[in-house]
């Protein structure tokens, strides 16, 4: 088609793309973020990671104590557990929900896991405070309190804030891992309540929810698992989630899944305990860019995109996950000149389990003791305003 000239508004009853042609074989892709020109009838959320992610601000714990008398002068100590506490410049605050009076109270953190509260009296009498609830809460070294993204976190094993990395050459985030075998790097919506709307807002399998992300593998990718999707949980393991969709790549099975075949991009969903997995057939290759779309419709089915190319989804069931019994997921070829959902001759899967609320997660992990990393520019997510 020649360049069109056109004198007022343009109309287009479902949306505009912006698609590239393959000039040797003639394929389309779809190069469009989200459906294009956004739907007032749908809600979006768009992360760029303008501020890097973070470890998450803070750790809480809480028990029941009852300190008895205390007497002018003197302290007492109460080893509470607030897992993720760090004595790497983590620093710590302590209440009770009764009132202190004239005590003083400060926390610690005294080793791995592990908050001190000192609750000392000089006063210049005795004091019995009685039973309540005594609270902590850890503020982690580089937490989001200061200057850090207040949407997404990093989390993972032995991750750090500092492991969320610009890119010197791509515009991206770099999640790399610490640098021992099963270490991990995973960035996700904040999940403290109220914190965002990316987990404050509802992503059911009911809600027809669009789900993007551009992930970029690292110039070595042997001896990891990546995994781009949503889920019930951070976990990479197939088997963890009894529902869940994303986007998935295992150099062995070491921790993770036994495949037939550890080369390429596997799609696995999972409806209510029953798992799917389908081989897109690509061959994960190093340095590469790879834009994934999740689209769950009206009838909670999924369809998949990669790079702007729709995958069939299989709809046959696979015995089950369980990490060590060798699977093999049924190919499904790209639709050649898709870049439509409604492609007639694109497979999508099975229909999901209604009412699941999920959330999406971007993550990698080290299957030996090197780092491995990889590069997330852009994650976004829609859904219907109204179920």
């Amino acid at each position: 088609m020649a360049n069109s000239t056109f004198n007022g508004p343009v109309r287009s009853e479902n949306n505009f793309k912006i698609v590239s042609k393959a000039a040797s074989t003639g394929l389309v892709s779809d190069r469009t973020v989200q459906s294009g020109m956004k739907d007032s009838r749908r809600y979006y959320l768009d992360e760029w990671f303008n501020q890097l992610p973070a470890i998450n601000s803070y750790l809480e714990a809480s028990e029941t104590k009852d300190w008895g008398n205390l007497g002018d002068g003197n302290e007492l100590t109460e080893d509470v557990t607030v897992t993720g506490a760090a004595m790497t410049g983590d620093f710590a605050v302590a209440t009770m929900s009764v009132d202190v009076v004239d005590l003083t109270i400060t926390a610690s953190v005294t080793a791995a896991n592990t908050v001190t509260v000192v609750l000392g009296n000089f006063t210049g009498g005795d004091i019995n405070l009685g039973s309540g609830t005594l609270y902590v809460k850890v503020f982690k070294a580089g937490s989001t309190a200061v200057g850090k993204n207040v949407n997404f976190e990093v989390l993972g094993t032995n991750m750090t804030t500092a492991l969320a990395t610009r890119s010197a050459t791509i515009a991206a985030v770099n999640l790399a891992t610490a640098g021992a075998d099963q270490d991990q790097a995973i960035a996700c919506p904040h999940l403290d309540s109220g914190q965002t709307a990316w987990t404050g807002v509802k992503w059911g399998t009911e809600n027809q929810v669009e789900w993007e992300a551009l992930v970029r593998t690292s110039s070595a990718i042997d001896n990891q698992k990546v995994w781009a999707g949503l889920k019930l949980t951070n976990d990479q393991l197939p088997q963890t989630d009894a529902d869940q969709a994303y986007f998935y790549f295992s150099t062995d099975a070491t921790n993770g899944q036994n495949f037939d075949d550890f080369t390429p991009w596997y799609f696995i969903y999972s409806v209510n305990g029953t798992d799917y997995l389908t081989n897109t057939g690509i061959t994960v290759a190093v340095s590469t860019n790879y834009h994934f779309k999740i689209s769950i419709d009206s009838d909670r089915k999924p369809s998949i995109f990669v790079n702007g190319r729709q995958y069939s989804v299989t709809q046959t069931a696979i015995t089950a996950f369980d990490g060590s019994t060798e699977v093999s997921g049924t190919t499904q070829a790209t639709i050649a000149t898709s870049y439509s959902a409604t492609n007639a001759n694109t497979q999508k899967g099975a229909a999901m389990k209604n009412d699941i609320d999920l959330i999406p997660y971007i993550g990698i992990e080290a299957g030996d003791g090197a780092a491995a990393s990889i590069d997330v520019s852009y994650s976004t997510i829609s859904r219907l305003l109204f179920e």
